[in-house]
């Protein structure tokens, strides 16, 4: 797994305009529209030139940007662009990212401004990792590549997060837990200290894990209880 370190998404007022283009032209595609936003506010030097998207939009712009087009358009770039993947589902989201070929795209991680993460933390962040405002991580975390926090999460010490998991508003996750790849923590859920999940398991809104969570399982209520299964 290659992570990128907090000395790689600081904000640095010194560096020149970087064109940025947002894949995911709904609602989380505006909510990253605004953290770009807030970060150029606090110093950071984001063209932010737009959405693409493979469902086009019933207007031509989203949240004032202009849409550009399909994923197969953004592959046709003839430059390096910085992108960000706006895509809340996490097995959509990966599905997006296995689409997008170019060598000439790169995905930064995005971090609110607000949100502290300094070395003495040792937080290590995946390429394409989006934390929203509010967000809470304490120290020796890992987080794979595009995991999302949205607002007002929270991430224990040694937690690990795989590739594309999701935490979704007000989600805690407790010191050691280890989520699988494409595991997805609904509102205000919470995985208590130590549990892990399985790939692409599923926490209803509210839910708390006491116990591990089978892979391709959704598991609801308080302790949390399976509901359903699925294969791939």
């Amino acid at each position: 797994m290659t992570h990128l370190f907090f000395a790689e998404y600081e904000v640095d007022p010194d560096r020149a305009a970087r064109p940025i283009v947002i894949v995911g032209a709904g609602g989380l595609g505006r909510e990253v529209a605004l953290l770009l936003s807030q970060l150029n506010t606090a110093g950071a030097a984001w063209e932010v030139r737009g959405f693409y998207d493979d469902r086009r939009p019933t207007t031509p712009t989203v949240g004032g940007l202009p849409y550009l087009g399909t994923t197969p358009d953004l592959n046709a770039t003839p430059e390096p662009l910085a992108v960000a993947v706006a895509v809340g589902s996490s097995a959509d989201r990966a599905a997006v990212v296995g689409r997008l070929t170019s060598p000439l795209l790169h995905f930064p991680a995005l971090v609110h401004p607000q949100v502290a993460l300094h070395p003495t933390q040792r937080v290590a962040l995946g390429e394409g990792c989006l934390i929203q405002p509010g967000c809470v991580l304490t120290c020796d975390i890992t987080l794979g590549r595009f995991v999302l926090l949205s607002p007002n999460c929270t991430v224990g010490h040694d937690a690990t997060l795989a590739d594309f998991c999701s935490l979704l508003p007000q989600a805690s996750v407790g010191g050691a837990a280890h989520l699988g790849e494409g595991t997805c923590v609904g509102a205000h859920a919470t995985i208590i200290q130590g549990v892990t999940t399985g790939a692409y398991a599923v926490l209803g809104a509210g839910a708390v894990a006491v116990r591990h969570v089978p892979a391709r399982t959704t598991v609801v209520g308080v302790p949390a209880r399976p509901i359903k299964t699925w294969t791939e």
